[in-house]
């Protein structure tokens, strides 16, 4: 639905009162916005890799880029930093993020790669920003911290740490937003790749983007097992949400970084947008954050 191209398109939300779906292309620093009713993109530049964005109750959107959590402002394109973390990791930036069912906002931060295929292990930690701007540390030492969501009663908090190829589940207290206890949900097998965003249906069941697999799979976080497989047109399958009208539809984001020039001649749909429909199951509105 998107032909235009992201060199990593990720972090899809579905914004009902645009009536549009917000992404981010973290490698050309950009915050996105793309309407199904005229298909135009709008996007805002920002000063740094932009791993996140979330809707604002007030309008605009909290986003997390660099090592720092922010407002935008869409209509004047100002950015204002909220915090500043991690000044002592210069190659970490923050990547996978969203909002809990109080409208705090976690997001998770990772080492950038020094080469094709090299990084630094455990150098990323999970945050979580309060509506009164302050932030905790949930976890640490982790070395992609990506798709996050939480259970339909608000009990776990799901999230996947990329290398580890898993799901992990944690109990979570609505009432002060923290996590303990993680469980494994799910491993992936070989040609599942990697784990990378995640998102929730109306059924309680996990949706993961697999990145170099071309597919996004649905996961039972009762049964551990896997119960769903939809193919996409291109490998490097970043991210997925629901949206449209009723949130039947599902938006799935890709990527053209990673592929050589060989691959990409083989792979013209890399880093387009993708809708999938007519899978039976629905997906839930976006939390906002408080403030």
């Amino acid at each position: 639905v998107v032909k235009e191209k992201n060199r990593m398109g990720e972090c899809p939300v579905w914004e009902e009162r645009e009536n549009a779906l917000v992404y981010v292309d973290i490698n050309s620093q950009k915050v996105c916005r793309w309407s199904p009713l005229t298909n135009e993109v709008q996007s805002v530049s920002v000063d740094a890799r932009v791993g996140s964005v979330a809707l604002r109750q007030c309008g605009g959107y909290v986003i997390a880029l660099g090592t720092r959590f922010a407002f935008l402002d869409w209509d004047t394109q100002v950015v204002t930093t909220i915090l500043e973390l991690e000044q002592d990791k210069p190659n970490n930036r923050f990547n996978d993020g969203k909002v809990d069912p109080k409208g705090r906002f976690f997001a998770g931060t990772m080492a950038e790669e020094t080469a094709p295929g090299v990084r630094a292990r455990g150098q990323g930690a999970l945050y979580t920003l309060f509506p009164d701007h302050s932030v905790i540390k949930q976890l640490d030492h982790l070395d992609i911290s990506n798709g996050l969501d939480w259970s339909l009663d608000h009990r776990i908090f799901f999230h996947i740490d990329s290398l580890t190829y898993s799901v992990h589940a944690f109990g979570y207290d609505v009432h002060t937003g923290k996590i303990a206890c993680p469980k494994l949900v799910y491993h992936l097998d070989k040609e599942e790749q990697m784990p990378d965003g995640m998102c929730i249906d109306a059924e309680g069941k996990l949706w993961v983007a697999c990145i170099d697999a071309g597919r996004v799979i649905r996961i039972d976080p009762e049964t551990g097992k896997r119960i769903q497989t939809v193919k996409l047109p291109t490998p490097r399958i970043t991210s997925c949400c629901f949206g449209g009208k009723d949130y039947s539809e599902m938006y799935v984001t890709s990527a053209y970084d990673g592929l050589d020039e060989a691959a990409l001649a083989k792979e013209p749909h890399a880093g387009e947008i993708f809708k999938i429909t007519g899978l039976g199951v629905k997906g839930i509105p976006q939390n906002f954050y408080a403030a």
